[in-house]
C-alpha cells in the first residue's frame, strides 16, 4: 500500500502500515488500548474494594449467603459452581464489551494539515494538532504496554492542555509514523526519507524480545558524532550531590540528635516512611536516566531515556525558546553542568531523572554542554559556541561580556563581576550568579519582547534591569543591575535583531527548501 497525500502524490518510501495510517482516513488504535489506558487499574481497584468490603457487600446484596456463611463455602456445599462461573464470565463479558465499545469509538486520522483524535461514548471529544504548530512528538513505552507491543505517542502543541495523545499505537510502527508526521510538518511533500527501524520477526515472542533488547536509538537515526550519552558514574554522583541529599542528611542528623537527646526511640517508626520515600525518589531518578542520550536528527533533537519504561521525544527545529546552563556549587569541583529549556508546550510525562521534561541534560561535563548547545542552537556552533560556554560559565569577568559596573556591588556583592550580557550570532546571552552559575541563551527569532525597568534604588545608582520575554517556563531571562546606558544600547540593538531574525526565520518549515521529488 502506498502513502497518498491529499494532492494525489504517491509515496513508496514508507512502510505499508505507516502509509495506511497517514492516508487521511479514520483509523483505530491498538486493540489493547482501553486496557492499557486504565482498564487494568480499574479491575485492580474493583478487586481491592470487593476484597476489603466482601462481608458488607454480601450482607447488602446477598443476605442469604450472609446467613449461611462464606459465599465460597455456600457455592461448594450446594454444588452451584457452574452457575457461579457463568456469573463471573458474564461480568468479564460486560467489561470486555465496554472496552470494545470504547476502542471502537476512539479513532484518529493524519492528514497533510492536522492530526485529529475523536473519542468518548456518552460525551464525544475531538482534538486537533496542526502540523505547523507541532512543538515535539514524544513516544513513551511503559513497561506493561511493551508486553503488548504498544506505545503511546504524545503530540505536543503550544498552550495549556493542548497536546494530542495517540494511546496506544503498535510499537513497531510508532517511530516511523512519527518521522512521517514530522516530514509532513517540515514543509516538504515528496522528498524521500530513509525508513528506520529493524525487520520484525514473525514469531510473537521474538518480536517482543527484540523490542526489549533493541538499542534506545537506531544507529541510522542520527550521526554518531551528535550523540551525547549520560555517564553512569556521573549520574550517580549528581544524584548524591543534590539538594535532596542535603535535605535528607539534615533530617537524619537533626532527627538523630533529637532522638538521642530525648531517648524517644519510638520516633524511628514515624521516620521510616520518610526514609522509604527518599529511597524511592533516588531509585526513580536513577532508573529513569538509564540509557539517556541526546542526538541530532534531520527532524530535530531526539531525547531518549529509560530502562523498563522508555521515552523518546523529538523536538523539531525552532521549538526551543530559551536555554539555561547552570552549575550548583556542589558540582563545582566535578565540573558538571545542567541544561534546561523553555518550550511552548508541556509534555504530560516526566523527563529523565524524574525531572520536568524541560530538563534536557540532567548532568554533563563542559564538552557535553557544548555539544548539546550546538544541537539546540544550530547558529551557535564551532569556536563561537566553545567561547560562549567557557566565557559564560567559567570566566569570573573581564571578558567579552558587558558586565555590571563596580557600583552594582551594593546590590550584587558576589556576582557583579560576572553579571553581564553578550550578543552572538543568532542568540542573546545573559550571564549571572557566582555561587550558582548560570548562562541564559535566547535565540533571536524566539524573542517576543524586550523591556527595561528601573526602581528608585537602581535610578540612584545609574543602573537598570533587562528583561527578555519568551514563553513561560522555568527560565526567566532577566539581568539585574546593568549600567543604564549599556542597558539602553542593548535594548535598541536587541529590538532590531529580533525583528530581523523573526522576518528571516523559516524553522517552522525546516525542510521547505528541499527539492521535491
Amino acid at each position: 500500500m502506498s502513502d497518498t497525500d491529499h494532492a494525489g502524490a504517491v509515496r513508496e518510501d514508507v512502510p505499508e502500515i505507516v502509509a495506511r495510517l497517514t492516508d487521511g482516513q479514520w483509523h483505530r488504535l491498538h486493540p489493547a488500548s482501553p486496557l492499557l489506558r486504565g482498564g487494568i487499574a480499574l479491575i485492580a481497584i474493583l478487586g481491592v474494594v470487593v476484597s476489603n468490603l466482601r462481608e458488607r457487600l454480601v450482607g447488602l446484596f446477598l443476605p442469604r449467603f450472609d446467613e449461611e456463611g462464606d459465599p465460597v463455602d455456600y457455592i461448594l456445599s450446594h454444588g452451584i459452581i457452574v452457575q457461579a462461573l457463568l456469573v463471573i464470565v458474564g461480568v468479564l463479558l460486560v467489561l470486555i464489551a465496554v472496552f470494545y465499545v470504547s476502542w471502537r469509538m476512539h479513532s484518529f486520522r493524519i492528514t497533510n494539515e492536522v492530526v485529529e483524535v475523536r473519542s468518548g461514548i456518552l460525551f464525544r471529544t475531538n482534538r486537533k494538532a496542526r502540523l505547523d504548530r507541532i512543538q515535539g512528538i514524544n513516544i513513551v513505552r511503559p513497561f506493561f504496554a511493551r508486553l503488548f507491543g504498544a506505545a503511546k505517542m504524545e503530540i505536543s502543541q503550544a498552550g495549556h492542555d493542548a497536546n494530542v495523545h495517540l494511546a496506544y499505537l503498535g510499537s513497531a510502527a510508532a517511530d516511523d509514523l512519527r518521522r512521517e508526521i514530522l516530514r509532513l510538518a517540515s514543509g516538504t511533500r515528496n522528498a524521500a526519507l530513509p525508513v528506520t527501524g529493524v525487520a520484525t520477526p514473525d514469531n510473537l515472542i521474538d518480536r517482543r524480545l527484540g523490542e526489549f533488547l533493541a538499542p534506545e536509538l537506531d544507529p541510522d537515526a542520527a550521526p554518531p558524532e551528535s550523540v551525547v550519552n549520560l555517564h553512569l558514574g556521573r549520574l550517580i554522583g549528581s544524584i548524591l550531590l543534590s539538594e535532596a541529599t542535603l535535605l535528607a542528611l539534615a533530617i537524619v542528623v537533626g532527627g538523630g540528635i533529637w532522638i538521642t537527646s530525648t531517648g524517644q526511640y519510638y520516633a524511628l517508626l514515624f521516620a521510616l516512611p520518610s526514609l522509604i520515600g527518599f529511597g524511592g525518589y533516588y531509585v526513580r531518578r536513577f532508573t529513569r536516566s538509564l540509557r539517556y542520550s541526546i542526538a541530532g536528527t534531520p527532524d530535530g533533537v531526539r531525547i531518549g531515556f529509560g530502562l523498563l519504561s522508555t521515552s523518546n521525544e523529538t523536538l523539531p527545529p525552532g521549538r526551543i525558546h530559551s536555554v539555561e546552563v547552570s552549575q550548583s556549587v556542589l558540582w563545582r569541583a566535578a565540573g558538571w553542568w545542567q541544561i534546561r529549556v523553555n518550550r511552548a508546550s508541556h509534555s504530560s510525562s516526566r523527563g529523565a531523572a524524574n525531572q520536568a521534561n524541560t530538563t534536557i541534560l540532567p548532568v554533563g561535563n563542559l564538552d557535553d554542554a557544548r555539544r548539546v548547545l550546538e544541537l539546540m542552537l544550530p547558529d551557535l556552533v564551532g569556536e563561537e559556541a566553545v567561547a560562549v560556554i567557557e566565557k559564560g560559565l567559567v570566566s569570573r569577568g573581564n571578558d567579552a561580556f558587558t558586565t555590571s559596573p563596580r557600583r552594582a556591588a551594593w546590590l550584587l556583592p558576589l556576582s557583579w563581576r560576572r553579571n553581564g550580557f553578550l550578543v552572538v550570532s543568532g542568540s542573546l546571552v545573559l550571564r549571572k550568579g557566582a555561587i550558582w552559575r548560570r548562562i541564559i541563551i535566547v535565540p533571536q527569532p524566539r524573542l517576543q519582547s524586550v523591556a527595561l525597568s528601573q526602581g528608585p534604588v537602581l535610578r540612584a545608582l545609574g543602573l537598570a534591569d533587562v528583561h527578555l520575554h519568551t514563553v513561560s517556563g522555568p527560565i526567566r531571562a532577566t539581568l539585574e543591575a546593568i549600567d543604564k546606558d549599556a542597558a539602553v544600547g542593548f535594548f535598541g540593538e536587541v529590538a532590531q535583531l529580533a525583528v530581523l531574525a523573526g522576518q528571516n526565520d523559516t524553522s517552522h518549515r525546516w525542510r521547505s527548501g528541499e527539492a521535491e521529488a
